[in-house]
């Protein structure tokens, strides 16, 4: 086994152990997205099981609804222009993990913005079709897209570009990244 696919491999078994943590850790570790509701499902150290059970549905329907909303067809333009940019530059990722990724975290609105999570808290909401931060975004812009966190191809790019960075590749982020 090569020294990357050890390390793609221990990344997957540390993103499952997380998962197996419980709901409570879960809760203090993802951030839901700002599509699916104004205020968070609670504001304490840990989520009840019935609100995170809420967020996930608020999210299903929010992906729902943008699936079939003015933006999917240009969803899809974007996907395919950042999967082009992506190739050139060695960026690993697929449609599937960029789209899935995208309707977990906006729900497919470009426009998307967290104003309650520790980040915005801090100062730095997440911003756009992946929820990127301005320093993430900073850090991982790729060259030849827009220099704006809220562009969608540029977002998805450098989104992109960080989950490979720290995941392997996008298609293996099953959660807040």
């Amino acid at each position: 086994m090569t020294p990357a696919a050890r390390t793609a491999r221990i990344r997957r078994f540390s993103v499952s152990g997380l998962c197996a943590a419980g709901a409570a850790a879960a809760a203090l570790t993802l951030a839901p997205s700002p599509a699916h509701a104004a205020e968070p499902a609670s504001h304490g150290a840990a989520a009840s099981a019935a609100g995170i059970s809420a967020q996930a549905h608020a999210r299903a329907e929010k992906a729902h609804k943008a699936g079939s909303s003015t933006h999917s067809g240009d969803l899809d333009r974007w996907i395919r222009k950042s999967l082009k940019i992506m190739k050139a530059e060695g960026i690993p990722g697929t449609y599937e993990g960029l789209h899935r990724n995208i309707m977990r975290e906006s729900g497919g609105d470009p426009h998307a913005s967290n104003g309650w999570d520790v980040n915005a808290q801090n100062g730095t909401p997440s911003k756009g079709l992946l929820q990127v931060i301005q320093p993430t975004f900073d850090a991982y812009h790729v060259d030849g897209t827009a220099k704006s966190l809220t562009d969608p191809v540029a977002n998805i790019t450098a989104a992109a570009n960080y989950a490979a960075d720290k995941y392997g590749s996008i298609d293996n982020v099953d959660s807040a990244y």
